[in-house]
């Protein structure tokens, strides 16, 4: 039986507005740290990184708390009021500590959501293979929304995004209340650190080729971590208009790519997929190096456009693979592994060295900052390359993603 059309309805609207909130600020924070508040590059790559250390601690508190004490629509609410007041006092400071401090725990109530939609959803609808991906693409939906109104609104370099994205969450909070209510169902279950982080994948890595991905996977969210950190602030910088508009064209290739990719599984290897979407980060960066606001702007619009094969190809074909190589008793194992050594460990060290980079490649003359932002790119290109060759060299599986389709 399918799910009724008023669950999706609802499921579908708490997607879009989750996204709306996170798409809000995570573009455009570095353009506002740099330009407005005048905050280094390693004091801007910190702050973002953040992000990275939350995503490192929220499965600690969704397996330790959410599923185990309280309702996860309830606990939505509270998450998403609790970051509206903070996100509001983001806004009313100035200096490193207390924007780090303030980011910190704003990111700590924030991730937690992701996992949290995902579960409502999962425990809600019918035909979770069939249902799910369209409900998750309303999230992707409203990224572009947000993006596209705030580079209409020329608004990137104002605290007015954060206030945005408070705007939304308290309404969030809100709406989470109207949300089909998905009771904990891990009440006085046993759970330990090693579970919550996946730390029983741990075997797989006896595997070469396994090893060699979880390295390779790591390595990748180094590039991710600079091009989220601070493309938006280069775009300002030389001037492109609505970049926050504009760098939403990105969202919609992923969409496409996400489209075409089971059809992309049944005819290519991991390995050569892999290898193409570290080739698109490589490309892209140099993209970006040769363009300008003038009449090489087609550039950075090849650039955007690429970021469905960038992500995609690389990090959804990694979530696959490693679902694909663990045995049942280990999948979701698995998982939380991958995600605690990307998006945690990796997007931590992309997001710090990002910031030294790019402090590396500035200068200042008299009380002018002076970004060399050709060196920065052409410096990413070149690490996305050494990760292709690294991956080229020792990833020697020809195993391909089994589809359906």
């Amino acid at each position: 039986m399918p799910t009724s059309a008023n669950v999706r309805v609802r499921l579908s609207l708490m997607m879009f507005l989750n996204y709306v909130i996170w798409g809000a600020w995570y573009v455009t924070i570095g353009t506002y740290l740099t330009a407005t508040l005048k905050f280094t590059g390693t004091q801007a790559g910190a702050v973002f990184g953040t992000t990275a250390l939350a995503s490192m601690i929220s499965p600690f508190f969704v397996g330790m708390v959410a599923d185990r004490f309280f309702a996860a629509e309830r606990l939505l609410a509270v998450l998403h009021l609790i970051g509206a007041v903070l996100l509001f006092l983001v806004t009313r400071v100035t200096s490193f500590p207390p924007v780090y401090g303030l980011m910190l725990l704003y990111c700590l109530c924030y991730f937690p959501t992701i996992t949290l939609t995902n579960s409502i959803t999962f425990r809600q609808v019918e035909n979770a293979g069939g249902e799910f991906p369209l409900i998750r693409m309303c999230g992707t939906i409203g990224w572009i929304a947000i993006g596209a109104t705030i580079g209409y609104l020329r608004i990137e370099k104002s605290s007015a995004v954060f206030l945005l994205s408070a705007g939304v969450s308290v309404a969030m909070s809100l709406f989470c209340l109207f949300l089909p209510h998905t009771p904990a169902l891990g009440k006085g279950a046993a759970v330990s650190v090693r579970t919550i982080l996946g730390l029983d994948a741990l075997v797989m890595l006896k595997r070469r080729d396994y090893l060699v991905f979880i390295i390779a996977s790591i390595l990748g969210c180094i590039p991710l971590t600079f091009y989220f950190s601070f493309t938006n602030a280069y775009f300002n910088e030389i001037g492109l208009r609505n970049a926050a508009g504009k760098m939403t064209l990105g969202q919609a290739s992923e969409i496409v790519a996400m489209l075409l990719m089971p059809f992309i599984f049944r005819r290519v290897t991991v390995k050569a997929i892999l290898l193409a979407g570290l080739f698109a980060w490589s490309l892209r960066y140099g993209l970006l190096a040769a363009g300008n606001a003038g009449p090489a702007v087609w550039m950075f619009y090849v650039a955007i456009l690429l970021h469905g094969i960038c992500f995609d190809f690389f990090f959804v074909t990694g979530q696959l693979y490693a679902d694909q190589e663990a045995p049942p008793s280990l999948r979701v194992t698995a998982q939380g592994f991958l995600t605690f050594v990307t998006y945690g460990v990796g997007m931590f060290i992309g997001s710090n060295l990002s910031g030294i980079a790019l402090d590396f490649f500035t200068t200042s003359h008299g009380g002018t900052v002076t970004h060399d932002w050709r060196s920065f790119w052409l410096s990413c290109s070149a690490g996305a390359f050494v990760i292709l060759l690294v991956v080229a060299a020792f990833f020697r599986s020809n195993s391909r993603i089994r589809s359906k389709l």
